[in-house]
């Protein structure tokens, strides 16, 4: 069998994409499709809609269906989407990765948001440096009260992500392995530790589960 190209769709009439994206949205019995359900139920790719109708809300228009909006989300939910499915994935997500199965917004709400998927990444990227962390401020020998709260916040998850290589620091396991990542506090919160980046890092479930049982 001879190794073939996939079609670019560039001879496809514009008349078939509609046509294509009005059946999807009949099969889904909405009056509008997104990105992400089109790629899914689609015959083509957004991106050829793009090309040939300038934007996605001029295919939607061209079809006679009501446009989806995404302006709505703010950057802050966007970047905390990344940090779920860079979590999900145990390394950092590429274009192709922004899926259903892995994230709630595709790669085309970021290029649109940002200008481009590199330029989205950047954003993150500064949106995570720039952020405050949790610090612990001076503390006297009679204070016994905690300092930091027991949640991790998304800047901060993203940051332990990054400094354990999205990977179990007991056992090495990623998610390519079948691993559930958490992010956990060396000592406990309950038993004093603080919600620092020093005192954070990447266990998977297994482990998260068997250290939990040996605390005390």
């Amino acid at each position: 069998m001879k190794l073939q190209l996939e079609s670019h769709h560039r001879n496809i009439p514009d008349q078939e994409l509609i046509d294509d994206l009005v059946r999807v949205a009949k099969e889904l019995g909405q009056d509008k499709v997104t990105i992400d359900q089109y790629n899914d139920k689609g015959r083509f790719h957004n991106t050829t809609f793009n090309r040939r109708f300038g934007s996605w809300f001029k295919a939607l228009e061209k079809a006679g269906l009501k446009k989806t909006r995404t302006l709505n989300i703010s950057n802050e939910e966007l970047f905390e989407n990344l940090v779920d499915t860079w979590t999900r994935l145990g390394r950092q997500p590429k274009y192709n990765d922004l899926t259903k199965d892995n994230s709630k917004y595709s790669s085309g709400t970021y290029e649109k948001r940002f200008g481009g998927w590199r330029k989205a990444l950047e954003a993150f990227v500064n949106w995570v440096n720039e952020g405050e962390m949790p610090e612990l401020p001076e503390q006297n020998s009679n204070q016994t009260t905690k300092r930091t709260p027991r949640n991790i916040n998304w800047r901060l998850r993203a940051m332990v992500l990054m400094k354990d290589g999205a990977r179990c620091k007991l056992c090495g396991a990623t998610p390519q392995d079948g691993a559930k990542l958490h992010v956990d506090h060396i000592k406990p919160w309950a038993n004093g530790g603080e919600t620092v980046l020093e005192n954070l890092q990447i266990l998977c479930e297994k482990c998260n589960i068997g250290k939990s049982n040996v605390e005390v």
